[in-house]
């Protein structure tokens, strides 16, 4: 293909935000299409890199290592590897994914790649892009995975952020094995709260089991077994955690995440534990971030960076969980995306619409965009016709932009509207644009920066689909779904006027021109589709001819608008096969046939004038080439004529030439996952061409270059140079014009078409009165914004309403007039006779009208009908349904019976018949039963052949207690309904048992409803029958209540509907309430039989028995009921005479008539009297029965009560049944849960076992080959002397130490770099360990330099010295690296252990689950519940809350308690009876040893007296004062010393008061000193306190000086003594080491058979 020329990608714009990041610290990427854009965010300038696949798939890059990678989009992906800037493939990666990428990450710490495929397989792998070798993988571990992130300061940690969660992927790595293991974060939820893991329940068996069995997990519960059955059961039954949207490491490995709900939170990937750092839900948060949902983060000098939809940049301050708003920043929209520059100087942002923003903290705080990009895809691009050659571009909301040849956005410019197609005009500088809503927008160009909207028409009520101008500019064609093609006049000195219109035979598909300048002709092709089929191909081909000159004259368009076909020359073809698109050339025509993936050439034929316009030629294509492989595809000729474009869905865009369309060139311009090729433009040198892309929101300018048609492009070329400066010259002339345009604004275009809309009003409201008028001109209301056909329409009505104005005003009044008088017959015609009354119908004049609104009103019935059919066909089916189900299959219907006299009422139960399985199964369980009964019976014979009478008695009696209500746990026994197999409560222990329990316990059940049944049928038939008995009496009421002449309303009870509900299935006429309609043969038919009626009333006419009924009431003879309507006639005198000319015999008649009106008025009253006392016995007696059944009523209530209770309680036990049975199968599934995580768990236990082992085997390998290394290292060591045996001692000790000394490299790295950079130096150490030998060996040229040889040491010495030192750091390089391996296979092993002694343990405890849930399910089923029914009294356990807990309840039987209660209340007796004895005889003994002791201390008294007498012994002056007899004079001798005693002592008071008076003056006089002193002292003690604190400073500065310097000079003393020691014992340690390897090298030489045998 390249050998006819190549297409080279010139620039593209779009920017999606999809994939974004620096490549360097100046640079960055992103994708653009099917290309890579690279943008130096300085200069802004841009370079395009496409890739080398179908489309760009998933980017990401590291700016660290200049890379940048991506994945290609296709079956089987690539991943591809480039470096920047030079933009070299490194290596392509293909990986297992089939389908896709969903995400890619390079690591900061060496050469590894983390990538993420969709389904189906989800991988994720960690791959050495150097190398191409994927080092770790892990199979459907990425589900939902959007975003993978390294541990920038250690490459082991792989974050994968998910939409639901996060998780941290540790890849361990063992020598060059390497896997992965994950840690999962769980999330809390979305109120901010942690939610609880679902923890599987612990089986040990406790001493008090639960009521209602043991508790299961939700997974046994629901039944879900497999790998899943947790997981989906864990998200049911957990609530809904937070979205993650954002993630960024820290520099202590943890994790920074935002999420959707405006959470920030703090991850620890070691512990796992999540801190919520920010929670927009409490009081408490801070208000500038509540709307933020963090969308992006990245972390910064001084804290966290943090965008969301709030528009606001934030820098956050962290301290432990407290958050600060140090700065703030504003952008213009919502950012998604921020990173910083590798050298963390320039912070980028992006956001969805467009926009990527820089802001460089350290220079200035401003908010910098360097790149608008806008949003939405692009629709169309076209290059403008001028010497600038501008491309100009539209988007779907309607953003118009301007760009320059090298891809510069000048301007843009916002139409507020949807936008579909564009095309720039060729004579002038503007370009028209089409609309969803069927405008076309003219937008002037002239100032590219500021474009401006000029004019616009409405030509569509629907999406223009076409927009296309003729070569020379003379018309712009529009065309549309309506079949309309417009013309309208290019020329902006026209105003873009509208010439006319054509309609077209279908859906226009494609619309192209061309302008043969010979014939002075334009020809317009448009491919349509047929009318009939709406198909999205055409096969009909239009091409239309007009005139260039004179076709705005009068005869070239009608009065509405259409193009006249005098002026227009309409062909018509028909192609064989349907075409998708197709352009139009020199007689000759190229389409694409989507159906066989085909272009194809048409030859237009020559001489078609003869041909009339509604003739159809068919045409055969005379070139056929194959097309692209996905379509369909558009095709676009060259202005040159030359090469003909085509893209299509796959986003290919190839080039072939007119001339033989067999080779083409191609260029992958889009994605095809993404749509394809919207739209393509050639420019007007045909040499550059542009393409907009489908969905994927770019926009390619691509160069063309084609070799070996120089001579007829040359050629093409002069020709077109006429063309050229005719369009120059009118491009001189009418772009000033574009320019003086004022911009359009919508007031304009209102105030324009306000008076023509209000005069089309005006005209249609004359004369609206009328209904049909109204309604007519309702219909032709004109749309609230009409296109410009309809205007023309408007104006020409408008203009024949002038014109015939009078005309109509007459025709108007004469249908006034007319209407009025058939009004008036009308009326006159409604009061004539039936036989001389008109039909309505006959006084319509306009039959064509009436049969149009009778098809309309038909039409509009048989649709109402329609839908009233579909409706009660739906309602008819539910009815059947309902009916079927609900009321046919009930072999007893469900019905009540209500009380006379009061609300009460029993209703039956329904029941349906029972099915032939549940019979089955019934026949079954009790032939089982019976067998086990039959065998219980046998063994209990042979067992009681033993037995005396008496224990059979016995043994007769408790079996009749077992089968008592207390121990089967319901009333139906009481009833007589139990069925004589069910088990014994206490005997059911299998499942079986149980089940068979529930089908005995559903035929009881069956059996109490069937017996309720037949009573509540006897008492609804008692009923039926006292009803028709209520009602023979209440006639004979009424009809005695009528003789009597009484109006009383009397009662008269009936069935209601629940006791007659047979009747809700009937509808009666009284019910419906709408008219009935009667078609016109229901009404004949009626009126048929009204005849029928009066005919037959006339035939029955017989005056006999009229005249019978007349006189007495049609019977021959006098009954006795008719006594009370019987009445005397008086005389005539009576009337005609006063009583006082009464006649003898009169006055006897009268006495006759007086006497017979007397005893008939007896008779009356006798009559009366009994009819009212037959009235009362017959209402009594009404009441009587209706009472008494009301009393039967209320028994059977009773009984139903009682079957309500046994059914309950039966119900009870089938319902305990069923929950047992549920429970042993979830019992079951937990078991096997259980041993299938057992199962999974013990072969992967062997798994680890095996990887233990053979890890263990390769470390120790390893171990020794590490031994060997470091023995080697350590000869090198001691052999330094020997080497230099020939060097003498002093200078062999300077070169030791010199051997011995080693450059600083990482230090010295650390310090020279002085850019800040919060992960910088663990990444720097991390960054130097792969390299750290070539470093140290590079920094050991300066110790090998010349200038460090040591005086007088021979060079060829230090030479050999130089190659020893070398040997020897690379061999301690070596060590420490083998070393590294090995502390890192340890390691690792060391985890592989421990995962093995988890394993184990897990193993361990589903064991001991598995066991303890055997020990429960063992106890559930042997510990049964069982139903008991007790009494009042007989319950001895306290309630709470109305419920009653018999957990440590004991079932006793009855006679067990009777005696124990008999036992307890004899023992009792006795022992009261001997404690009384007891109590007697201890009082006894308590009163003789009371009366004892009282004795004893009686005796005790008197000896105590006896012996003080003996013992007395008298003083002199007591023996004196008893001989004295002088005793007053002694007493008053003592009176007066006591006196004089006194006397004395109030004396010494006295004076030692005193001398206490005066002591307390003088200290009175020391405390007003003492205050005084005190004053002055607190004066003076702040400048004291002052002065001390300085003392205090001075005093502690030179302590501590003092004790510093000691200090230091100790710590000093210790360093070196410290240092000394150290060099000694290392000297030791090497000479001992030397020793030990000198003494194995001796032993191996002069033993090596018995070494041989220690080793082994």
């Amino acid at each position: 293909m390249d050998g006819i020329g190549n297409l080279e990608v010139r620039w593209t714009q779009g920017f999606t935000n999809k994939s974004i990041g620096f490549v360097d610290n100046k640079t960055v990427c992103y994708t653009c299409g099917s290309h890579i854009c690279f943008l130096n965010l300085e200069t802004k300038l841009q370079s395009v890199f496409q890739g080398p696949g179908r489309g760009i798939g998933t980017l990401t890059a590291n700016a660290i290592n200049g890379i940048f990678a991506f994945s290609e989009q296709k079956l089987s992906p690539s991943i591809f590897v480039y470096i920047f800037p030079e933009l070299q493939l490194k290596n392509e990666l293909k990986g297992t994914a089939q389908l896709d990428y969903t995400s890619l990450t390079l690591s900061d710490g060496g050469p590894y790649l983390g990538c993420c495929s969709s389904l189906p397989d989800y991988t994720i792998t960690v791959w050495n892009w150097q190398n191409a070798e994927p080092i770790c993988t892990q199979p459907q571990a990425g589900h939902d995975v959007i975003s993978l992130v390294f541990n920038p300061l250690n490459w082991l940690q792989l974050c994968a952020l998910s939409t639901t969660s996060i998780t941290v992927w540790n890849i361990e790595k063992s020598a060059s094995f390497h896997v992965l293991k994950p840690r999962v974060i769980e999330l809390p939820a979305t109120d901010g709260c942690f939610a609880e893991r679902l923890v599987p329940t612990s089986h040990t068996v406790s001493e008090k089991p639960p009521y209602f069995g043991p508790e299961m997990p939700p997974s046994a519960i629901s039944g879900l077994k497999g790998d899943k059955a947790e997981i989906i059961v864990t998200k049911l039954c957990t609530k809904a955690r937070l979205t993650p949207t954002a993630l960024c490491w820290t520099a202590t490995s943890e994790l920074y995440v935002g999420c959707k709900e405006g959470f920030l939170l703090l991850l620890d990937p070691e512990s796992l534990s999540v801190s919520v750092l920010f929670n927009p839900t409490t009081p408490d948060a801070i208000p500038d971030l509540r709307q933020s949902n963090f969308q992006g983060l990245t972390l910064n000098k001084t804290g966290l960076i943090a965008v969301g939809q709030d528009s606001v940049v934030h820098c956050l301050q962290i301290k432990g969980t407290q958050i600060d708003i140090t700065q703030k920043w504003q952008l213009e929209g919502p950012a998604t995306t921020v990173m910083y520059s590798p050298d963390y100087d320039t912070l980028l942002l992006s956001s969805n619409a467009g926009q990527i923003y820089v802001l460089n903290p350290t220079r200035s705080d401003k908010i910098v965009k360097v790149l608008d990009g806008l949003s939405g895809n692009f629709v169309a691009a076209a290059w403008s016709h001028s010497d600038k050659n501008i491309c100009v571009s539209v988007r779907e909301p309607g953003e118009l932009q301007l760009w320059s040849v090298d891809g510069i956005c000048l301007g843009s410019l916002s139409l507020q509207a949807e936008v579909t197609g564009l095309a720039c005009c060729p004579i002038a500088q503007y370009a028209a644009v089409g609309t969803t809503s069927g405008n076309i927008l003219f937008i002037d160009l002239n100032r590219e920066q500021q474009p401006r909207l000029v004019h616009q028409v409405q030509l569509y009520h629907t999406p223009v689909d076409h927009l296309v101008f003729d070569q020379e500019g003379h018309y712009l064609l529009t065309g549309a779904s309506d079949s309309h093609i417009y013309v309208l006049d290019a020329k902006p000195s026209k105003k873009f006027s509208v010439i006319g219109y054509t309609v077209v035979p279908g859906p226009i598909l494609s619309l192209s021109t061309q302008c043969i300048r010979d014939c002075e002709q334009v020809k317009v092709l448009a491919l349509c589709t047929r009318q009939e089929g709406k198909n999205h191909d055409g096969s009909l081909l239009t091409l239309l001819s007009l005139p260039v000159k004179n076709l705005a004259g009068p005869d070239c368009v009608d009065r509405r608008g259409c193009l006249s076909t005098q002026i227009l020359k309409v062909s018509n073809y028909e192609v064989p096969h349907p075409l998708k698109s197709c352009v139009l050339g020199v007689s000759e025509v190229f389409a694409y046939c989507h159906g066989r993936k085909t272009l194809q050439r048409l030859q237009l034929p020559q001489d078609t004038d003869g041909l009339p316009s509604q003739q159809v030629v068919k045409l055969k294509p005379v070139q056929e080439v194959k097309g692209h492989p996905r379509g369909p595809a558009s095709l676009v000729l060259s202005p040159h004529q030359l090469w003909l474009a085509s893209v299509g869905r796959d986003g290919l865009l190839r080039i072939r030439e007119t001339a033989s369309m067999e080779r083409y060139i191609e260029l992958q311009c889009h994605s095809c996952r993404l749509g394809g090729v919207r739209s393509l433009a050639f420019s007007a040198d045909s040499q550059t061409l542009l393409t907009a892309g489908f969905e994927d929101g770019s926009l390619v300018c691509t160069n063309l270059r084609i070799k070996g048609v120089d001579v007829e492009v040359n050629k093409a070329t002069q020709n077109s140079q006429p063309i050229a400066h005719f369009l120059k010259n009118i491009f001189n002339t009418e772009n000033p014009v574009v320019i003086d345009l004022p911009e359009w604004s919508q007031g304009s275009r209102a105030g324009t078409e306000k008076p023509e809309e209000s005069e089309v009003d005006g005209a249609e409201s004359v004369d609206v009165t009328e209904q049909d008028e109204s309604y007519n001109s309702l219909l032709s209301a004109p749309p609230s914004h009409p296109t410009w056909l309809e205007s023309r329409r408007e104006a020409v009505i408008k203009e024949d309403n002038e014109q015939y104005s009078e005309t109509k005003k007459n025709m108007r009044k004469t249908i006034k007039e007319l209407r009025d008088t058939i009004q008036e017959m009308m009326r006159e015609n409604a009061n004539l006779p039936d036989i001389e009354r008109l039909e309505q119908q006959e006084f319509n004049l306009d039959f064509e009208q009436q049969r149009r609104l009778e098809a309309m009103v038909e039409q509009e019935v048989t649709r109402v009908r329609k839908e009233i059919n579909c409706e009660i066909l739906g309602k008819c089916y539910l009815r059947d349904v309902l009916k079927r189900e609900c009321w046919d299959s009930m072999k007893v219907k469900g019905r009540a019976i209500k009380a006379f006299h009061t609300e009460q009422e029993v209703k039956n139960y329904p029941l349906k018949e029972r099915t032939e399985k549940e019979v089955e199964e019934l026949h079954r369980v009790q032939s089982m039963r019976k067998f086990e009964k039959e065998a219980c019976t046998q063994s209990s014979l042979e067992k009681s052949s033993n037995r005396t009478n008496a224990e059979e008695e016995e043994q007769r009696e408790e079996d009749h207690t077992a089968e008592s209500a207390a121990v089967t746990g319901s009333f139906s026994i009481q009833f007589g309904y139990s069925n004589p197999y069910i088990y014994d409560q206490f005997s059911l222990q299998t499942t079986e048992q149980r089940i068979n329990q529930i089908i005995l316990l559903q035929d009881v059940i069956y059996r109490i409803k069937t017996a309720f049944n037949t009573e509540f049928e006897a008492v609804h038939r008692q009923k039926v029958q006292e009803l028709n008995r209520v009602k023979e009496r209440k006639r004979h009421i009424g009809e005695i209540m009528l003789e009597l002449d009484m109006k009383e309303k009397l009662w008269e009870p009936s069935l209601t509907n629940n006791e007659w509900p047979e009747r809700l299935l009937t509808v009666e006429d009284s019910e419906i309430k709408a008219q009935k309609y009667h078609t016109p043969e229901q009404k004949m038919e009626e009126r048929k039989k009204l005849e029928e009626q009066r005919r037959l009333a006339a035939k029955s006419d017989n005056c006999r028995e009229r005249a019978l009924d007349d006189m007495m009431d049609g019977v021959l003879e006098v009954k006795k009921e008719e006594i009370l309507k019987m009445e005397i006639p008086p005389p005539e005198f009576i009337l005609t005479k006063p009583d006082i000319h009464w006649s003898e015999e009169e006055r006897k008649v009268y006495k006759e008539y007086e006497k017979k009106t007397k005893g008939l008025s007896e008779e009356k009253e006798k009559y009366k009297k009994v009819l009212e006392t037959e009235m009362k016995k017959l209402q009594a007696s009404t009441k009587d029965e209706t009472e008494r059944f009301d009393e039967n009523l209320a028994k059977l209530f009773e009984k139903k009560v009682k079957c309500e209770m046994a059914i309950c309680q039966e119900e009870l036990k089938i319902t305990y049944f069923v929950y047992t049975v549920v429970i042993e199968e979830e019992i079951r599934n937990r078991e096997l849960e259980l041993k299938l995580k057992l199962e999974k768990t013990l072969a992967y236990k062997d798994e680890i076992g095996e990887e233990v082992k053979r890890h263990e085997e390769e470390v120790e390998l390893f171990r020794e080959t590490y031994d060997s290394i470091l023995a080697e290292d350590k000869v090198l060591d001691k052999e330094f002397r020997k080497d230099f045996f020939d060097v003498p001692t002093h200078v062999v000790d300077h070169l030791y130490k010199l051997f011995k000394r080693r450059p600083r490299v990482q230090k010295m790295r650390t310090q020279t770099d002085n850019n800040y950079n919060p992960l910088k130096e663990q990444r720097l150490c991390g960054s130097l360990a792969p390299d750290a030998l070539g470093k140290m060996l590079k920094a050991m040229e300066e110790l090998d330099a010349p200038e460090n040889i040591p005086e007088g040491l021979n060079p060829s010495i230090w030479e050999r010295f130089c190659f020893v030192r070398r040997s020897k750091v690379e061999s301690e390089q070596k060590v420490k690296v083998r070393a590294l391996t090995l502390a890192e296979m340890q390691a690792f092993l060391q985890k592989r252990r421990d995962e093995y002694k988890a394993v184990q343990q897990e193993i361990k405890n589903l064991s001991d689950d598995l066991e303890s849930l055997h020990k429960e399910k063992n106890r559930f089923l042997m510990d049964i519940m069982v139903q008991v029914l007790l009494k009042q009294g007989q319950v001895e356990v306290p309630t709470a809350d109305l419920t009653a807990d018999y957990t440590d309840s004991v079932l006793l039987h009855r006679s067990v308690v009777e005696d124990l209660n008999r036992t307890i209340r004899m023992l009792g007796e006795q022992k009261i009876a001997s404690m009384v004895e007891c109590k007697d005889f201890r009082k006894g003994i308590i009163q003789l040893d009371w009366e004892h002791k009282l004795m004893r201390m009686q005796i005790e008294d008197l000896n105590n007296k006896a012996r003080d007498i003996q013992m007395l012994r008298l003083s002199e002056e007591q023996q004196d004062y008893l001989n004295r007899t002088d005793r007053d004079i002694r007493v008053s001798k003592q009176v007066s010393i006591l006196e004089k005693t006194i006397a004395y002592q109030e004396k010494t008071h006295l004076q030692s008061v005193q001398h206490r008076i005066k002591k307390i003056e003088q200290l009175q006089r020391q405390a007003a000193m003492k205050a005084e002193k005190n004053t002055i002292l607190e004066q003076q003690l702040p400048h004291m306190q002052v002065t001390v604190a300085e003392r205090g400073h001075i005093y502690e500065a030179i302590a501590s000086e003092e004790n510093q310097a000691a200090k230091t000079e100790e710590r000093y003393r210790e360093i070196v003594q410290k240092k000394n020691l150290e060099d000694l014992s290392r000297a030791q340690a090497e000479y001992l080491s030397f020793l030990w390897a000198e003494l194995e090298r001796l032993r191996m030489k002069n033993f090596p058979s018995l070494d041989q045998l220690k080793h082994n």
